[in-house]
């Protein structure tokens, strides 16, 4: 689902890689999204030609930037939602409330390695984002989760280089 989203994405919004630093900043962009995340910066840089190093760096820091903010402000947000008269703040803060109760248990059994392989295995429904929403409404500590989300995503990094650079079919034949 991801690299269809990623397809669309790019193709919309493909133009922008023709200006200076266009390229850079579309893979910036994706990594700063939520669902997308570093994964689909990665595949977006392959994607539309963007060297590999760059495109590394530029999905991790795309990646980390949201997270301290999502750490120290996400319970409030959700609470204003849930409080919220507008019904599609409420329907996000319900959606977010089921997608913590679905994934919690994982992170709860392991505590911050839950929080590490919750990120740092790029499957559907996991990622930065959702590890740092996770760990922040079970009140985990922020800087301990910090770390273990950056651990997350250079694990995710990684796993993610070889899949999207083709490393990985190198390796195997």
């Amino acid at each position: 689902m991801s690299e269809k989203l990623v397809g669309l994405i790019v193709g919309a919004f493909g133009g922008i890689t023709s200006i200076a630093y266009g390229k850079e900043i579309l893979v910036f962009v994706i990594s700063l999204m939520p669902i997308l995340e570093l994964r689909g910066g990665l595949i977006a840089a392959a994607l539309i030609g963007l060297n590999p190093v760059s495109s590394y760096i530029i999905s991790i820091i795309g990646n980390v930037l949201p997270v301290p903010f999502i750490l120290l402000l996400i319970t409030k947000i959700l609470n204003l939602m849930r409080k919220s008269k507008i019904t599609f703040f409420n329907k996000i803060a319900k959606w977010l409330d089921e997608k913590v109760e679905k994934h919690k248990g994982q992170i709860e059994k392991f505590g911050y390695l839950g929080v590490v392989l919750f990120v740092g295995i790029p499957l559907p429904g996991t990622g930065a984002w959702t590890g740092s929403l996770i760990a922040s409404v079970l009140e985990m500590d922020r800087k301990k989760t910090f770390l273990a989300v950056l651990v997350g995503i250079f694990l995710a990094s990684i796993i993610m280089m070889l899949v999207s650079f083709g490393f990985l079919a190198n390796i195997i034949h």
